[in-house]
C-alpha cells in the first residue's frame, strides 16, 4: 500500500533521528520478547537501513532485528546484497508493512511526497500492524541531514513534535519550518500553533544572541530555555537541546480538528 518514493538518500542522512530513536524508544525494544524495527521506504539505496541497524545494535541492543521494506522491487533486489540476517533483512511492503509486527516503524522522507489527506490514514494503516505499545516515528529532513522534523505516533495518534539542526550550519531556527512533517508544514501559516512555535524559537535564538560567544549550542541550549519558559510543553531536557534538538507535546502544535492526544 502507497507509492513508491523519489529516492533520495544518502549516508548519515538519518543519524540525528536514528540517535533519538535509540534514546527515546530505546527502552521500547529493551523490552520487547522480539525487538523488530521495520524502516520503511528506504529509498534507491540501503545505507541508512544499515546505519539504523548499526545504531541501535550498539546503543540498545546487540539482537535487534531491522526490516528495510520497499515498494520497489528493484530497491529492494539491490539491498539484499547488504543484508545480514537475522538481524538485517530487505523486502517488498508498504504502509501495511508487508504483515509484519513490528516494536517500532521509522518512516522517514516518506509522506512528504503525499497529499496531506492521505496522512492520517497512513499514520493508521502502520499503527494498526504495530505490536500493543508500539510506536511510528515520521518525519522529514534535508539531503544532508542537518534540519529534520519528526512525529512520534502511536495507536492514539501523534504524541510529540521533535525539531532537530546541526547547530554548527544553523543561521535561523526559521529554517526548521521547511522541514516540518507534512501533517504540519501546509499550517505554518500566522495563527497557527506551528508557526507560534517557529516563531518562539526564533526569537529566542535572537534574543540568545549574546551566547553565540560561547558557541552554538549554548546559544541553543538559552533559546530553548526561553521557549520552556514562556510556557510551551517542553518535553525532552538540556542533554537532548545540546544536540540541537526540542522536543514539544502534539497538543502544543496540533492544527485545528487534528487526532492525537491533547489535538483540538
Amino acid at each position: 500500500m502507497g507509492a513508491v518514493t523519489r529516492g533520495t538518500t544518502n549516508p548519515n542522512r538519518l543519524r540525528r533521528v536514528d540517535n533519538w530513536i535509540a534514546a527515546t524508544c530505546g527502552d521500547l525494544l529493551r523490552d520487547a520478547a522480539d525487538p523488530l524495527v521495520v524502516d520503511l521506504g528506504y529509498g534507491a539505496s540501503p545505507v541508512t537501513v544499515v546505519e539504523l541497524r548499526a545504531r541501535l545494535a550498539a546503543a540498545v541492543r546487540p539482537d535487534v532485528r531491522v526490516v528495510g521494506l520497499e515498494i520497489d522491487p528493484v530497491r529492494v533486489a539491490a539491498a539484499v546484497p547488504a543484508a545480514d540476517p537475522p538481524g538485517l533483512t530487505f523486502g517488498r511492503g508498504g504502509f501495511e508493512l508487508a504483515g509484519l509486527r513490528p516494536v517500532l516503524v521509522r518512516a522517514f522522507n516518506v509522506l512528504r511526497q503525499y497529499a496531506e489527506p492521505e496522512v492520517v490514514p497512513a499514520w493508521r494503516i502502520m499503527t494498526g500492524a504495530l505490536r500493543p505499545g508500539g510506536v511510528l516515528v515520521e518525519g522529514t529532513c534535508d539531503e544532508l541531514g542537518r534540519l529534520a522534523g519528526w512525529l512520534l505516533v502511536d495507536a492514539s495518534g501523534p504524541r510529540s513534535l521533535t525539531l532537530a539542526a546541526r547547530l554548527g550550519t544553523l543561521d535561523s531556527p526559521a529554517v526548521l519550518a521547511e522541514r516540518l512533517p507534512k501533517a504540519l508544514i501546509h499550517h505554518n501559516v500566522p495563527g497557527t500553533r506551528v508557526h507560534a512555535l517557529i516563531q518562539a524559537l526564533e526569537e529566542g535564538w535572537r534574543a540568545a544572541a549574546p551566547y553565540a560567544t560561547f558557541g552554538p549550542r549554548q546559544r541553543w541550549r538559552r533559546s530553548v530555555e526561553t521557549v520552556r519558559a514562556a510556557g510551551w510543553p517542553v518535553l525532552d531536557r538540556p542533554a537532548r537541546w545540546r544536540l540541537g534538538e526540542v522536543t514539544v507535546a502534539w497538543s502544543a502544535v496540533a492544527p485545528p480538528g487534528a487526532t492525537g492526544p491533547g489535538a483540538p
